[in-house]
């Protein structure tokens, strides 16, 4: 299947306590979490486009040969839709620019997923009791059988999740799976089997 990529790179981070963008934090390597988080869709020869939102002050230090710049919006809805607009392929993955470990059988599986299904996302079962809290305490007990933790990247049919993002209004989501559901549309799952955790706060940047 051919797909163009989404890096969603405008944030933030201030979790991370950097002083600037967390994306571009150089790992031992030399290369950015950025580099990183580009390299398994620059060497999959599916993928057509990858279409990098951030902001235009670090567009000099977004390095690819098939990479496109878009300026990022006020919230990561925002720089999602800019990035579908540059989108020319019949099938888009959104990825976050802060997954640097992002395994090539986990990208290959929900490919293959994508053969059968308009919208998919990978994630991870919970291996945690999980708790849901109010006022510091304990409301229940939740089912972690039935509890998946969402990653990226997220793929959709372009048409489908453009359609969403047309039709959502100001409403902001946590994740574009999020909104895909919220319009009435079914998204699959793929156990991803990986490391793929996004880098958030200090303590990841620590040994990289």
């Amino acid at each position: 299947m051919r797909y163009d990529a989404i890096i969603v790179a405008s944030g933030k981070g201030r979790r991370a306590d950097l002083g600037y963008n967390k994306v571009f934090y150089r790992m031992n390597d030399g290369k950015t979490v950025l580099d990183h988080s580009i390299l398994l869709f620059g060497e999959d020869e599916d993928c057509e486009r990858i279409i990098v939102v951030t902001n235009p002050d670090y567009f000099s230090e977004v390095k690819g040969d098939k990479v496109i710049l878009v300026e990022g919006g006020k919230e990561r809805k925002d720089s999602v839709r800019n990035g579908l607009m540059r989108v020319e392929s019949e099938y888009v993955f959104i990825h976050d620019g802060a997954r640097p470990f992002l395994h090539r059988e986990s990208l290959e599986r929900l490919k293959d997923k994508m053969k059968e299904c308009d919208a998919a996302i990978l994630g991870r079962m919970a291996h945690d009791t999980i708790k849901e809290v109010k006022d510091g305490k304990i409301v229940k007990t939740l089912n972690r059988e039935n509890i998946f933790l969402a990653e990226t990247p997220q793929a959709f049919k372009t048409d489908l999740i453009r359609d969403c993002f047309e039709r959502c209004g100001d409403t902001l989501f946590t994740d574009d799976a999020s909104l895909a559901e919220a319009m009435g549309h079914e998204v699959s799952v793929v156990i991803d089997e990986y490391d793929n955790h996004k880098l958030t706060g200090k303590d990841d940047f620590t040994g990289l």
